[in-house]
């Protein structure tokens, strides 16, 4: 099966491997790394407990780049009381020495940020700070929540910025409380805006979670807010939720890569679940210079093997083939 999803994917990202090949660039170049659905409670909590780490067979991965984003899909606390819903995630503090070490920044931009309610979201974001590690897409209040984090590498300033898409509309920000960031057109619009004239990054990426789960290609929704972002200035949109990887899209030669899929998440027995996508953007002044996806398999315990070499992105193709069913 996985050998399946490997042609699926040689196909939809067309084996180009002279990426921005020409000669030499005067300009530094940051590799950004974005990781799919990062759920820290259940098998994967509990084989941390045990002293296992379910990053390790991606460290060398990730640690080759200069800056590495994850979402966060779960709430990091002990306080709070379930929400009445199917599945609630809640990981116990201890995964924040294992997350700060493999990861830079998360989005806590989605639907399980709220599983345990307002007061278990802000102690999350208050761990998160004593661990000194930065969020994105949600906060004590509605302005924090769309203030985009600001990462600078190598002299290159890259704004993040994270939205959540899942209804029902019930765990947004207030003006006088916590929650996340929601996808309003107009707003996201005037955020990416301000992330350049305002706060005066280089680089603008939107990360998402949005999209019908366990659909293998975008709806039209998710390609009409894509492309708005990069028209407002976006380089490049990446997306989760769906908890399988979805098709990839260039939009003025910006790629969109609708979903990582799952990254640390057990529970699922279907391959399309179990496969994830780590997803390295090579970004100068210019944008994007390059892209390559690296395929993993989840096992039963959650945890994510490499398989294969990176794919590569081919960003002067006029068209992607999308996954077959």
């Amino acid at each position: 099966m996985m050998i399946t999803m490997r042609r699926r994917l040689t196909a939809l990202l067309m084996s180009a491997s002279t990426l921005c090949s020409a000669a030499a660039h005067a300009e530094p170049t940051v590799a950004i790394v974005f990781m799919g659905d990062v759920m820290l409670a259940d098998h994967p909590g509990q084989r941390i407990k045990q002293g296992r780490n379910p990053f390790a067979p991606f460290a060398s991965i990730l640690d080759s780049a200069d800056v590495r984003v994850a979402n966060l899909e779960c709430v990091i606390a002990q306080g709070g009381k379930a929400e009445d819903k199917p599945y609630t995630f809640r990981a116990h503090p201890r995964v924040l020495k294992l997350l700060t070490r493999h990861v830079d920044a998360v989005s806590v931009a989605n639907n399980h940020s709220g599983d345990f309610g307002r007061t278990a979201f802000a102690e999350m974001l208050g761990r998160l700070d004593h661990a000194k590690l930065p969020f994105f897409g949600g906060g004590r209040d509605l302005s924090q929540a769309h203030t985009p984090l600001l990462i600078e590498r190598k002299g290159l300033r890259i704004a993040l910025l994270g939205y959540d898409e899942f209804f029902p509309r019930s765990y947004e920000a207030g003006d006088r409380h916590p929650g996340v960031a929601w996808s309003e057109d107009e707003q996201v619009v005037l955020d990416i805006r301000r992330a350049r004239a305002v706060h005066r990054a280089d680089i603008v990426i939107p990360f998402m979670h949005w999209g019908e789960e366990h659909q293998p290609r975008a709806n039209e929704r998710q390609r009409e807010l894509a492309r708005l972002m990069i028209d407002a200035g976006a380089d490049a949109v990446v997306g989760t939720h769906p908890h399988v990887t979805q098709d990839i899209e260039l939009y003025k030669g910006k790629p969109i890569v609708y979903s990582l899929g799952n990254f640390i998440f057990d529970g699922f027995d279907d391959a399309d679940n179990n496969t994830a996508w780590v997803l390295r953007l090579n970004v100068d002044r210019t944008g994007v210079r390059d892209a390559h996806i690296q395929v993993g398999r989840i096992d039963r315990h959650g945890t994510p093997y490499p398989t294969g070499s990176p794919i590569p992105i081919d960003l002067k193709a006029t068209a992607l083939a999308a996954p077959s069913p």
